[in-house]
């Protein structure tokens, strides 16, 4: 870790923007900074087009699965129900998604993707491609490919404890966008 100046001495004066090698080795500032960077990068790419990472997520979940009902949805993707509802709000008033009651039971509300909706995950997915091909420049194929089994392994292993600790009840407000931050992209 980073050695303190010895009394009457002053520290060397760093150069803006540099982080000090101490705190490169701490993996978990080094997840937090890429992290906060991908944000960044991501939520520029979702707002050109009037979206947010949940809509986008939403979108590959309901691609991927067909359709599901509010609850499973916000089952499958830790979130609070009201605020999956809000989203989903937001993407029946775009034309993306078209939500029906269940004819077996009423009280379910299902969720499918309409073919504008099909179409616009085709051009996030191209800017959100665009993205990370940037973001992970300095990687070669092989090491990108890595890097994303690695994080997939890491992700995977969070999951799988959050269900032992039973931490599935979802998540709103602060909690809601900081899961959000950290994962770019629906598990496979």
């Amino acid at each position: 870790m980073h050695q303190p100046s010895s009394p009457g001495t002053a520290a060397a004066p760093r150069a803006a923007g540099v982080t000090p090698p101490s705190v490169l080795s701490l993996n978990a500032y080094l997840m937090y900074a890429t992290g906060k960077a991908a944000r960044r990068r991501l939520t520029d790419a979702l707002t050109a087009h009037g979206l947010r990472l949940w809509h986008l997520t939403i979108l590959a979940m309901l691609d991927e699965a067909g359709r599901l009902s509010k609850g499973d949805l916000a089952s499958r993707l830790d979130m609070n129900q009201s605020d999956l509802t809000r989203t989903v709000t937001d993407l029946d008033a775009a034309g993306y998604v078209v939500c029906a009651r269940d004819s077996s039971d009423r009280r379910r509300i299902e969720v499918s993707l309409t073919p504008s909706g099909r179409g616009a995950l085709a051009r996030l997915n191209a800017d959100v491609f665009g993205t990370e091909a940037d973001l992970l420049a300095p990687l070669a194929p092989e090491e990108r490919e890595l890097f994303a089994s690695l994080l997939r392994r890491v992700h995977t292993h969070l999951e799988r404890d959050r269900s032992v600790t039973g931490l599935t009840g979802g998540l709103s407000g602060p909690d809601l966008r900081l899961a959000a931050d950290q994962d770019l992209r629906p598990a496979p």
